[in-house]
């Protein structure tokens, strides 16, 4: 799983055509001035280096997140290690280059071009005369023939997940010689070259039970610069050796190791020498950084971050005191936590010592992360309702709290079909615009949703319902005391962009952990800082057993509960509350946010205290802070921060972006959205595992961006492992999060993902890949279009106008490029973060002793 979080495990051919194989290429080959498609907004970085400076032999151990559960790369199940084995022991016949755009691999491939176009379209493609097989034969039209006949979907004894392309095949023949094979189609066809990449031999390919089973769990005939030596199951391991009959640039390695490593156990894989490349999370990367910068400061010098960072001189003289005092339950408690706390430190220390001798290597991913909105049903059925939603996102904001933390480039994804330096790539985002929040509320009042309208009692029900507040709970948030599950849950960790601000802050909307979490802390939010530590009093405590949205928790300022009080979101805040609240909102933007330990003792005294403090009191000290005004500084803003986060925790006006019961902030919607009795509220779904914090920020930042125009959200975190099958795949959700991957072929690969959803024959809805269920007959007859026209150019100018027509529908809204870090060893060559490249598997290797590595960047 990648940096960024969960993304959907789609089955998608160009999935395994983005990982397997690679042509070296120069980098911005083919791009010109007036290519709309531009250039890759960022580089690969691989410490690129000349096969002379490459020592040979060596064992490359390669991180991987489980063992494949096929070889064969045509399988519903195959996944990203199917793909890597793939593109090191088959044949490819065309490969991405640095742009992500498709080249003639010379290793197969001496020529391919389309002969004929009437009466039928004939590709001829001429092999290299050195290809053979590992056992000897030749590769030929009988391979080619193979395939065909078995992803064709006419015979349907093979186990295939989708025939896209090749069910467009009327038949296959041999050319003039051995060396020459002739496609004909049955119809036009212009992604073409997508086809026979990996191509598998005539042996798996046959027959069903050898394409079925056959090449699970082996392949006896190859074709690459490796070969398979063994898939070893008890060591998690997937063994590659050099192909002795590879007629191409021999390997550089010996061998090539593919060894599963789950994401949370990377850095000690790598500590332990038992990976040299592994892809990583921020917090890894953040690590190896930090190794790298202590490398000078000599292996007994003390660390400035780990888990002793925080013993102060004054906090370990206390420590010492308690070991050695008189109070000997107090002393056995201390001397053990002593114990603990050096074997962590000295764990930690070694750790980084052995991280010295690894780098990060960053890119960007041929992927993008983008915002769902599910039409199928409920307010997001309304195509003005979803261009407000799209319309209120500022979409440069949400790239930079994922990729600037990551020093990489944030720029917004302007396609849904291709991304930047790829053939078809052009920004169609001006066909639904830009952010405009006036904008986004006309098109909200269009659509018949009205600020401050009615709302029908029932709503206080779900709400009751959703949360399963107990007035146990009620009570303890009145009072500041935890409960047992506040106790139990810790704040997340950002693991994902680093940004500490956003992990904070849930915006107006509702918090729910879905029962599926499994204990993971997902409705505690923090605002600490990046390492994880965060302060308890910004967590949500509303449990793991249903939702809340902030004003409806029967507490506008008053001291108890008003559980018989209608939803605090409908009553308007008077216009000295509003100010007050602007006031604060704009402390805490301004980031007061970073206080120390004494600070924040006295936050939480100060909550206590104004708690006691009677009206008349109270009214006092909001006319104090109004007469002090926006321009102040010093004092009175740290008040006001210190109030928006803890005094204010208790009571005030309906719609902020802060814990229970917080104010409205400045610019927010004077009231709740509402149209025939029912708010305007939308259920955002969210991954709640520990990798998917920059998610969670991402999402935390939409849900406040949203509530500027008075659409709430009840942010619902559900287990990593359900949120694609049981919430996305199942349409369980009106907003989400997720990512696809970049196709070189869109017309072929991006068709069912977008496709209008159609009836089937029981009465259900057949949606494809398309979860979002939305999509026109436009966008289809497009699509048609481009995928039957041989004229490069036109056929992308075509995908170019379903894209815009894409976005002008607003089902889906691409926001960033997802970021690619991995770690290195420092003297591995030609391997770390390839962008859209996939690995040129016979020149990876470690540079010859003396030799000093090449520095490499992305732009």
């Amino acid at each position: 799983m990648s940096h960024d979080g969960v993304g959907p495990r789609a089955v998608m051919r160009s999935v395994a055509f983005l990982t397997a194989g690679v042509l070296a290429v120069p980098a911005l080959a083919g791009c010109s001035e007036n290519d709309p498609a531009g250039k890759p907004t960022a580089g690969q970085e691989i410490a690129p280096a000349e096969r002379g400076l490459i020592a040979d032999g060596g064992t490359l151990r390669w991180a991987v997140d489980a063992l494949p559960e096929t070889l064969n790369a045509f399988q519903a199940d195959a996944d990203a290690a199917t793909s890597k084995v793939a593109g090191a022991v088959l044949p490819s016949m065309y490969r991405l280059d640095a742009n992500g755009r498709p080249q003639r691999n010379p290793d197969y491939l001496e020529s391919a071009k389309v002969v004929d176009r009437e009466p039928r379209q004939v590709v001829l493609y001429k092999l290299n005369q050195q290809a053979v097989w590992s056992d000897g034969r030749e590769i030929g039209a009988a391979d080619f023939a193979a395939q065909w006949r078995a992803l064709s979907g006419k015979d349907t004894a093979y186990w295939t997940a989708r025939n896209a392309g090749y069910d467009r095949i009327e038949k296959i023949e041999r050319g003039a010689d051995d060396l020459e094979v002739r496609v004909t189609f049955s119809k036009p066809y212009a992604d073409w070259q997508s086809l026979f990449s990996p191509l598998y031999p005539k042996d798996v390919t046959g027959t069903p039970d050898a394409f079925n089973d056959g090449a699970r769990r082996k392949l006896k005939v190859t074709a690459g610069p490796f070969a398979l030596d063994a898939v070893d199951k008890d060591a998690g391991e997937v063994r590659l050796k050099r192909n002795q009959r590879w007629w191409g640039r021999p390997a550089k390695l010996s061998e090539l190791v593919l060894r599963a490593v789950p994401r949370d156990k990377r850095t000690a894989a790598l500590a332990e020498g038992k990976v040299d490349r592994a892809e990583i999370d921020s917090s890894e990367a953040h690590r190896i950084t930090l190794a790298a910068r202590d490398k000078g400061k000599g292996n007994g010098a003390p660390l400035a971050h780990g888990p002793g960072a925080a013993l102060t001189p004054g906090k370990s003289l206390r420590s010492w005191a308690i070991a050695h005092g008189s109070d000997e339950e107090a002393a056995d408690e201390e001397i053990l936590a002593r114990k603990k706390r050096g074997k962590a430190v000295a764990k930690y220390a070694d750790e980084q010592s052995s991280l010295r001798g690894f780098e990060v290597r960053k890119s960007l991913e041929p992927a993008f992360t983008q915002l769902a909105l599910n039409g199928e049903e409920g307010p997001l059925a309304d195509e003005r309702v979803r261009r407000a939603v799209a319309r209120a996102l500022d979409r440069d904001e949400l790239a930079r709290v994922v990729l600037r933390p990551l020093g990489l480039p944030a720029e917004p994804v302007g396609s849904h079909l291709a991304l930047s330096g790829q053939h078809a790539y052009a920004d169609n985002s001006g066909a639904l615009g830009g952010q405009d929040t006036k904008e986004a509320q006309a098109l909200l009042a269009d659509a018949g949703w009205v600020s401050g309208g009615p709302v029908k009692e029932e709503q206080k029900e779900k709400k009751a319902a959703g949360a399963g507040a107990s007035k146990e709970s009620a009570d303890s948030e009145a009072s500041g005391t935890p409960t047992d599950s506040d106790a139990a849950e810790g704040p997340d960790t950002d693991e994902g962009s680093g940004s500490s601000e956003d992990a904070g802050s849930s915006g107006s909307s509702s918090t729910s952990d879905s029962s599926e979490s499994s204990g993971s802390s997902g409705s505690s939010t923090s605002s600490g800082s990046s390492d994880g530590s965060g302060s308890s009093e910004s967590s949500d405590s509303s449990g793991d057993d249903g939702t809340y949205i902030v004003g409806e928790d029967g507490k506008p300022g008053d001291d108890k509960p008003g559980e018989n009080r209608a939803p605090a979101l409908l009553v308007p805040a008077p216009l000295a509350e509003l100010q007050r609240v602007a006031l604060l909102d704009q402390a805490y933007v301004l980031g007061v946010r970073g206080q120390d330990e004494k600070a924040k003792k006295e936050q939480k005294q100060k909550a206590g205290k104004k708690q006691r403090i009677g009206k008349k009191q109270q009214a006092e000290t909001e006319k104090k802070q109004k007469k002090d005004g926006p321009g102040t500084s010093g004092k009175v803003e740290k008040n006001l921060a210190r109030e928006g986060k803890s005094q204010f925790q208790h009571g005030g006006a309906p719609g902020a972006y802060a814990p229970k019961g917080t104010a409205a902030p400045g610019g927010a919607a004077a009231g709740p959205l509402a149209k025939n009795g029912k708010p305007l509220s939308l259920r955002f779904v969210l991954p709640s595992g520990p990798g998917s914090q920059s998610l969670r920020a991402v999402g935390e930042r939409i849900s406040r961006m949203l509530e500027r125009i008075g659409i709430r959200t009840e942010i619902s975190k559900v287990a990593d492992e359900s949120y694609f099958k049981d919430h996305i795949a199942s349409g369980q959700y009106d907003l989400a999060l997720y990512s696809w991957p970049a196709s070189a072929f869109p017309a072929t690969d991006a068709r069912p993902i977008y496709s209008k959803p159609v009836p089937a024959a029981d009465g259900s809805l057949n949606v494809e890949q398309n979860y979002t269920r939305v999509g026109t007959d436009q966008v289809d007859q497009l699509f048609d279009q481009a995928i039957a026209e041989l004229d490069p150019g036109e056929s992308r100018s075509l995908v170019r106008k379903a894209d815009a027509r894409i976005w002008a529908a607003a089902g889906s809204i691409p926001l960033y490029q997802r970021p690619q870090l991995t770690a290195a060893r420092t003297n591995l060559a030609n391997a770390g973060a390839f962008g859209f490249q996939t690995p040129v598997y016979e020149d990876m290797g470690f540079l010859k002793k003396g030799t000093k590595p090449q520095t490499s960047s992305a732009p």
